[in-house]
């Protein structure tokens, strides 16, 4: 049996965003017809500047069992745009389940398609997600969520997970396996999507005591800054520096300092630093320890890592 998906493309979609989940369904053979629509019926253009031809207006689709929601550069100006968050709710009607792609997400929960439920979204987008649409729980880490009949996926490629997942749901593992080694990307990506973040080390506040703090451990994270440290530069109990670090960061002035000394170590690994180097120059200490932390924060082992994100060279 067919199984139809329609994407529904935009001005300024983002081209991967729509040309990966066609690559993967493609791949996986005729059990799927898939159709590309647009709010009028006309070609788009892409952000690249790439044109799009339409089989369809958003109008014409009478059901589909996969609607894919791909996602757009200009946020802002994508959730607000009528022609594109109307037709999502309208052949959200007609689809037996819904995926976007990237910040479709934004799209998806504008339509009212995301209330109460988990999503996940591109990671420079995640906290926008939420502050826009606090009733939407965002897993702001995770390649691909999937929630009942709705699905949302990270940034861009993750697209390709997430298609992947659903060939999977719809004609098992062994078919999924098949497109993934055709297109040569992981079947179940390892990690999830902080590994490919660049975390923001120093969180937005200009709190008097706090700020100083913050820059100091920024500026040299492997120096001593336990909570008596901090509290002793701050003039103040290390309980009542922990409060306003709760305050002002989210935080526990140890956790922030991990954070901070992840991201350092990053650094030094993508700067060429062995492990046992990063560990040391980040205040991290052993390679034990920042094995751990990599595992709290980045979601692999720093070799992992290293692999990954030191060089494109594969010899």
């Amino acid at each position: 049996m067919t199984h139809s998906v329609v994407v529904l493309a935009f001005d300024g979609v983002r081209l991967l965003d729509v040309s990966a989940p066609l690559e993967v369904f493609g791949t996986a053979g005729p059990a799927y017809a898939v159709r590309v629509c647009t709010p009028d019926g006309r070609d788009v253009r892409t952000s690249t500047g790439l044109r799009i031809g339409a089989d369809c207006a958003a109008g014409a689709v009478t059901d589909a069992d996969t609607l894919l929601v791909p996602g757009a550069v200009d946020v802002d100006r994508f959730v607000t745009a009528p022609e594109v968050v109307g037709p999502v709710a309208e052949l959200a009607g007609r689809a037996r389940r819904v995926a976007a792609v990237c910040t479709g997400a934004f799209a998806l929960a504008a339509a009212g398609l995301l209330a109460g439920r988990r999503a996940t979204t591109h990671w420079a987008h995640a906290s926008e997600l939420a502050r826009r649409h606090p009733e939407v729980e965002v897993t702001a880490d995770a390649i691909f969520v999937e929630d009942g009949p709705v699905f949302t996926s990270a940034g861009v490629t993750a697209g390709i997970d997430l298609c992947l997942a659903l060939v999977e749901q719809d004609r098992g593992p062994a078919v999924a396996r098949e497109v993934a080694r055709d297109l040569v990307v992981f079947l179940q990506r390892p990690g999830g999507q902080s590994q490919f973040s660049a975390a923001s080390r120093t969180p937005p506040t200009r709190h008097p005591l706090v700020r100083p703090l913050l820059d100091a451990v920024v500026a040299d994270p492997g120096a001593d800054h336990s909570a008596t440290a901090l509290a002793r530069r701050a003039g103040v109990s290390a309980r009542h520096l922990t409060r306003l670090f709760r305050e002002q960061t989210g935080a526990t002035p140890a956790g922030y300092v991990e954070r901070v000394r992840v991201e350092a170590a990053r650094l030094l690994l993508e700067g060429g630093a062995s492990v046992t180097g990063a560990a040391a120059r980040s205040g991290l200490g052993s390679d034990e320890s920042l094995r751990r932390a990599f595992a709290r924060h980045v979601g692999v082992t720093p070799s992992a890592y290293v692999a990954r994100f030191r060089s494109t060279r594969y010899a």
